[in-house]
């Protein structure tokens, strides 16, 4: 059998598509590895206007893949930070720390893949619920190998959250 043959074709509907939400962004479930047969994970985020995304971290299986279809994201990528504008693509493979926000002052509309495919759908539902209150930290930080998630320090990311957070206050 070759890998076309592994799953069946996947269509997910907009109107019927499963959303988790926090305060500052939807998440819509569009394709999860139990549904690719192990080949991809893939979800959209739309993030409010500053909104912040995810804290520094990486993959040890998973490349990572944006696609900016509007607005602007600021990403860490190592130690180096970036805009990406509508139509701007990025690929983060495997044990590259990363994090990612809503550019300061900007609305973001992001599609994001992950190769090979991981049951992330249930890490994404869990984030919703640490984000309105009702899990705590301490449940994403457990889970770490079963999703595939390894937070680590940034000091070039924190002090680009302190810069937010002073010019958001100015």
């Amino acid at each position: 059998m070759n890998e076309t043959e592994t799953f069946a074709p996947l269509l997910t509907r907009a109107a019927t598509a499963e959303t988790t939400a926090d305060p500052s962004s939807v998440m819509t479930l569009l394709a999860d590895s139990g549904t690719t047969g192990g080949q991809l994970t893939s979800y959209r985020s739309t993030f409010a206007k500053g909104a912040v995304g995810a804290p520094a971290h990486f993959h040890t299986k998973a490349s990572e893949m944006f696609f900016v279809l509007g607005g602007s994201l600021q990403v860490l990528v190592g130690e180096e930070l970036t805009v990406l504008e509508q139509g701007d693509f990025l690929l983060v493979p495997p044990g590259t720390p990363h994090a990612f926000a809503a550019a300061p002052g900007a609305e973001a509309d992001v599609l994001f893949v992950f190769t090979p495919g991981m049951a992330r759908f249930d890490y994404l539902r869990l984030l919703g619920r640490v984000m309105r209150g009702e899990a705590s930290f301490e449940e994403i930080k457990a889970s770490s190998e079963r999703y595939d998630n390894h937070y680590v320090e940034s000091p070039v990311w924190q002090r680009a959250l302190a810069e937010r957070g002073r010019t958001a206050g100015a």
